[in-house]
């Protein structure tokens, strides 16, 4: 033996005695450093194949030619380096193979890309998709089908329809002549409703529902459920029934696809009045996986609302059960990754099977298989399995790609015993599905997965190192390292789709942690039993809804706090710049932990920030001003009104478009108890918003207006009153309550049968307020007809010389010009969306309102309006506090 074997055995020995244990310290360290021979190629492969996909293809083909002939120069001049210096001398720098391999990881990933590329315009499909031709289609079904999200589009939801992608096989055009072929299309399938059954309105005309114009069908990712507006398609649709590898014949009419770039050949547009038409059933593995997650549907069936909504996509990303106000809230605390299957349902599935892989080689190694008496390779192997039938389950999606290559990679290493890192792991699973599908290299989902994976291989533990060497219990430190690591990488990739950067992310992150594990593994315990033996199914899936419902609240209490999240440049500038200030925020952490005082002062800077309570808002920003009688919460293009009603009470008058929103506002007003939710009408911009005036609050009835329409609207609004158990009654012209100080007067619609007006906007309830001596009236969205015969009541000659007017339909152009004279008002309210596509306000009204002495405030530049009036009837003081936006 040398003297350096002598020197190294000498030192693994001090370490073995050193670590107090039988078998030695397990620490990664003792295996060498981090092997990162691999990261290059990966890289090069990635990037290469981003590129290549649409380039033209003489320019692949000299790109792929260029990388090949440069790697051969390399390998010859290494060679011949090797040569030179001889068997005796040093031995030739492995740099030049490094970026001969490279290069050669490049040109093959290029040259797929190409290929795939080429495949979105090869054969009849393209050419008759830019002829938006009429044909019969044969095609293989490739992923679920996913209902298409109801867009809040002003007045209407998007119209329903079932989305997904499919293989065209072979297609048959109008003179009869069928063609071979293999194209991806999306097929999109049209549902109809009462609304989209009717001729289209021009956008602010008269009658047209919000002025918005017509709502169009846009493309949502996979198992987007619909909260509103389905009223065609239903869970057990045929449509929504489908399979991956069902075969269809379908006549549809081709168009180009929605957008450049993606992995579309065209649009298939199939109507939904008939049922599919079968010709080919699906594999037998996707109908043992379809009947798997209907089982654990139907397992979760009896649990609550969020459980029922959520537990089948924590599993399986099964999320057509997820409310759109919930999957906001997830948007919003950057906890989607948990309804997207990723590798961490990979991870504790396996590491239930086979204990941490740290141990996997070790005599104490832990997880069922040892206890069951399984050997190390048939435990890989056994792993191996449930991989491949986790990939068969949850669909190929990139994030379960990239798990299960790293998985079955870290299993192959184990049953040869050559474990040196997950980072090489993590590497070859990205060079190998760059390969087979160069589409993952353009998809965000992808890069997420594997920077979130890669952060938490080294970053993390790095972090962990340092919160424990300061005294945070080891638990803690790893959640907290784990949970930062994974923000500071994908925060910036998170910016460039959302232009927003989330405050609550970590602490979010960090409370549901503790709570993934035990849903996912019991949610996995009831997919197993469903088949066989259900009432055991359902209490395992009742068992795993404590822990999803806490997920959920997680979600919901972090979106709803004032300051969220902070406005961000979107596009690839905005975030580079989030790089940068991520990487200055890091550095400048480290120095203060070393201060923990100022430390603790800096955190709890940050909880004010995004908590702002009330009181210190109230302070510090004036919010809301004391006295206020009125508030315009800023919702974006829709309306939504409080007008105080004690303390912490309000009456809640529309609830505009997104829940998030007006939930913030009500925080942010400290509403806990709402005796009134008044809804003008059942246009989306109204009443879309409505399950976060009723989350966590105290709601004494619901009014509407007797015209429901849109029906499908309208009946939103009921469903979401009867899960709260909250009364609905209809509001009619006559009608008078008070409310601590405050009272109101309903002036429109008339009393009597349900109207039959030229649209909803016309049966919009009409309120005469009064409070603090104060004197508002809101309009809703009543267009010049149903203003004019407002005019025309007996309560025509209680609307003069108002103090606050809350102006129709956003502020569009269709006003009459004898209401706006006769209530002359001091103050004139318009709620309407930054850059809406309206053109709301009119630039016509608002010069006619002025005209008449009213000072004008707007929600889209002024953010949230608060109003502030008391002293005599005669001559109440009126001010009005904005809120920027």
């Amino acid at each position: 033996m040398t003297s350096g074997s002598r020197t190294e055995a000498a030192t693994r020995a001090a370490v073995h005695v050193a670590s107090g244990h039988r078998l030695g310290a397990s620490h990664p360290r003792q295996e060498g450093p981090v092997d990162l021979r691999l990261v290059p190629p990966a890289l090069a492969a990635w990037a290469a194949a981003a590129l290549l996909l649409d380039t033209p293809p003489r320019w692949a083909v000299a790109t792929v030619a260029v990388c090949v002939a440069a790697a051969g120069v390399l390998l010859v001049m290494w060679t011949a380096q090797g040569r030179r210096t001889g068997p005796s001398r040093r031995r030739p720098s492995w740099g030049r193979p490094a970026v001969a391999a490279s290069l050669l990881c490049a040109a093959a990933s290029g040259g797929s890309a190409a290929l795939h590329g080429a495949d979105l315009h090869r054969g009849p499909v393209p050419a008759l998709a830019r002829e938006y031709a009429q044909v019969d289609a044969e095609l293989v079904v490739t992923s679920d089908p996913r209902r298409s999200r109801p867009r809040v589009a002003g007045a209407h939801t998007m119209p329903p329809g079932v989305l997904l992608n499919a293989d065209v096989v072979r297609v048959t055009k109008g003179d009869g002549t069928a063609t071979v072929t293999r194209a991806p299309v999306l097929v999109i399938v049209r549902g109809e409703t009462a609304d989209s059954a009717r001729p289209p309105r021009l956008p602010g005309g008269r009658g047209a529902p919000g002025g918005q114009g017509a709502p169009e069908l846009a493309p949502l990712e996979p198992g987007a459920g619909a909260a509103a507006g389905a009223a065609r398609f239903r869970p057990k649709d045929p449509w929504l029934a489908l399979l991956p590898s069902t075969r269809l014949r379908v006549a549809a009419r081709l168009a180009p696809p929605l957008a450049q770039g993606g992995k579309v050949a065209a649009v298939l547009r199939v109507s939904g009045e008939r049922p599919p038409h079968v010709v080919g059933p699906p594999s037998g593995a996707q109908r043992l996986a379809g009947r798997l997650r209907g089982g654990l549907r139907e397992a979760s069936d009896g649990l609550p609302a969020d459980a029922r909504a959520l537990l089948p996509g924590l599993v399986v990303g099964d999320t057509s059960r997820v409310p759109v106000e919930l999957e906001q809230a997830f948007r919003a605390t950057d906890l989607t990754h948990l309804l997207a299957v990723s590798g961490a349902n990979l991870t504790i599935v396996l590491v239930l099977l086979i204990g941490p892989p740290s141990t996997a080689q070790r005599v104490e190694r832990r997880g069922l298989a040892p206890r069951l008496g399984i050997p190390l390779r048939t435990t890989a192997l056994l792993g191996g399995l449930l991989t491949l039938g986790f990939v068969i389950v949850c669909r190929p999606d990139p994030s379960v790609l990239r798990a299960a290559a790293c998985g079955l990679i870290a299993l192959l290493a184990i049953a040869t015993g050559r474990r040196r890192s997950l980072i090489p792991a993590l590497a070859a699973a990205v060079l190998l599905l760059v390969l087979y599908d160069p589409w993952l290299s353009r998809s965000y989902g992808f890069l997420l997965s594997v920077l979130a994976t890669g952060a938490l291989l080294t970053l993390a533990p790095r972090w962990s190192a340092a919160l424990r060497g300061r005294g945070m219990p080891p638990r803690l430190a790893d959640a907290l390292a784990a949970a930062a690591a994974a923000q500071a990488v994908c925060a910036p990739v998170v910016a460039v789709l959302a232009a927003r950067v989330s405050l609550v992310a970590v602490p979010c992150n960090l409370l549901a942690e503790f709570a993934v594990a035990p849903a996912t593994v019991l949610g996995f315990a009831a997919l197993a039993c469903a088949p066989v033996a259900m009432p055991v199914a359902e209490a395992l899936a009742w068992s795993a809804s404590w822990p999803t419902e806490w997920i959920a609240e997680i979600a919901r209490a972090g979106a709803a706090m004032p300051g969220s999240g902070v406005d961000w440049p979107g596009g690839w500038r905005g975030g580079l710049l989030l790089a940068l200030v991520t990487v200055a925020l890091v550095l400048a952490g480290r120095r203060l932990a070393r201060h923990p005082w100022l430390a603790t002062a800096c955190v709890l800077l940050l909880l004010l920030v995004i908590v702002q309570p009330p009181p210190l808002t109230r302070v510090i920003a004036g919010w809301p001003p004391p006295g206020w009688r009125m508030v315009m919460c800023d919702v974006g293009q829709g309306d939504a009104t409080v007008l105080a009603a004690g303390d912490g009470a309000g009456v809640v008058v529309d609830a505009g478009p997104d829940p998030v929103a007006v939930d913030r506002c009500l925080r942010s007003l400290g509403i806990t108890r709402v005796p009134l939710v008044l809804l003008t009408h059942f246009h989306a911009d109204h009443v879309a918003g409505l399950p976060g005036v009723l989350r966590g609050r105290q709601v004494g009835g619901i009014q509407t207006t007797g015209f429901q329409e849109p029906p499908e609207q309208a009946e939103f609004v009921r469903e979401q009153a009867a899960a709260e158990r909250v009364p609905v009654s209809r509001a009619v012209a006559g009608e008078r309550r008070r409310a601590a100080g405050l009272d109101w007067q309903v002036l429109w619609p008339p009393a009597g049968p349900a109207p039959s007006p030229e649209g909803p906007n016309d049966a919009s309830v009409t309120l005469l307020v009064r409070a603090g001596g104060l004197t508002l009236l809101l309009l809703g969205d009543l267009e010049p007809p149903a203003q004019r015969a407002l005019l025309r009541t007996p309560a025509a000659a209680s609307i003069a010389s108002v103090d606050v007017l809350k102006v129709a339909h956003h502020g569009s152009a269709h006003q009459d010009p004898e209401l706006l004279r006769r209530t002359a008002p001091r103050l004139a309210l318009i709620s309407c969306g930054a850059e809406n596509t309206y053109g709301h306000p009119a630039p016509v009204t608002v010069a006619a309102l002025r005209a008449e002495g009213a000072r004008v405030l707007r929600t889209d530049v002024d953010g949230s309006i608060a109003v502030v009036g008391a002293g005599p009837r005669s001559s109440p003081r009126l001010e009005a506090t904005t809120r920027p936006p």
